[in-house]
């Protein structure tokens, strides 16, 4: 794609009246605000996972940046926000195609398109093709900069979600895409370094590329002090349960445990075990060593639930009986049915089969 076949800026109407859509997606879709963040380091996440999968056999495309990381810059002076990945990036057609039409995912669509391959080893997140719009809960516009992988030209995409878009030549010196919210006079608490870690660690502790945050530092002192920036790593990248057991020390589950539950003690016993076949999921339970103070009453009860190693409910109660409400850790999946906004359960027969064979045995290591 080059700058002379689409030298002009262009306005465009979004598809799937997209007034009404928005409207639904911006006001009823998502429970909780800070959803944002999440949406968009997932689908950030997703972009670099098809980079990576692509370099395979076109290793020239991380010539030009061979990292593969997340940045993130609140910017206070001008009140935006950007989140940036040097991943596969988006040519004209795409920014078009992906974020013009609502319910568009470019993530379904491009396995789809591994799956007519035979190639069905890639996982990632997005699915339904709304996640990006839930930019619009935060922000009154949104500037998207893409440039794919191995092309030379930049393109900017840019909305106030009021029923047009409009794209245009743009500069960008690498591969990738940066996400620019302009954030709401009421949401500038989303500009926060504290704030943003808190939802990175949250939400995406265990993606598994570097999430950078843009920080600043005082140095010096007196009339030396001054401030600079820096970008720091801010999530693990690397889930405990994902690993092979054989390496995993009874000291790391325990301490696992104490950061999940803010227990003093260590567990009594813990299970670590992987399903794999039709229902591919993970799970590390933990059973306190001593009894929770209510557990004769009807407390609330579940582990946490996460999906492809993003976080999505913290007390997922359809995964665990009321008599085990005891029981604490985590179940990741690559295949439990969410609802649109990824922030609840459906209810389905792979739901109902996992509660029916799940693995409660625990293994004593105390």
């Amino acid at each position: 794609m080059s700058a002379e076949t689409h030298p002009q800026r262009e306005t465009h109407s979004f598809q799937a009246e997209i007034q009404q859509l928005l409207s639904l997606v911006i006001n009823s879709l998502y429970s909780h605000q800070e959803i944002f963040l999440r949406e968009l380091v997932s689908n950030a996440s997703d972009a670099l996972d098809k980079l990576r999968f692509r370099a395979i056999t076109e290793p020239e495309l991380l010539k030009d940046e061979p990292a593969l990381e997340l940045r993130i810059t609140p910017d206070a002076d001008k009140g935006t926000l950007t989140i940036e990945d040097t991943g596969v990036g988006m040519t004209h057609d795409e920014l078009v195609k992906n974020l013009g039409t609502i319910a568009h995912s470019g993530s379904r669509e491009f396995l789809q398109a591994l799956a007519q391959k035979g190639q069905k080893d890639v996982q990632l997140i997005g699915q339904f093709g709304v996640g990006f719009y839930s930019a619009y809960l935060v922000a009154d516009r949104v500037d998207v900069v893409s440039r794919a992988a191995g092309e030379t030209t930049a393109w900017r995409w840019a909305s106030e979600a009021h029923g047009t878009f409009t794209v245009e030549p743009a500069e960008k010196a690498t591969r990738g895409t940066a996400i620019t919210l302009h954030l709401k006079a009421d949401q500038k608490e989303f500009l926060d370094e504290w704030k943003l870690r808190q939802l990175i660690t949250q939400y995406s502790d265990y993606v598994g590329h570097p999430i950078k945050l843009q920080v600043t530092r005082h140095v010096g002192s007196g009339d030396t002090q001054a401030t600079e920036t820096a970008l720091e790593v801010v999530n693990k990248a690397s889930a405990l349960w994902q690993r092979p057991k054989s390496e995993v020390t009874d000291e790391q589950y325990q301490e696992f445990y104490k950061h999940l539950t803010h227990d003093y003690d260590h567990p009594l016993a813990w299970t670590h075990f992987k399903a794999d076949g039709t229902q591919q999921f993970t799970g590390l339970l933990f059973v306190p060593k001593h009894p929770p103070f209510d557990l004769n009453s009807q407390q609330q009860r579940g582990v946490r639930l996460f999906v492809k190693r993003v976080f999505i409910m913290d007390r997922c109660e359809d995964l665990v009986p009321q008599w085990l409400r005891f029981v604490r850790g985590v179940i990741d999946s690559d295949d439990l049915p969410l609802n649109v906004s990824r922030e609840m359960l459906q209810d389905s027969a792979v739901v109902r089969a996992r509660r029916a064979s799940r693995r409660w045995r625990t293994t004593s290591r105390a």
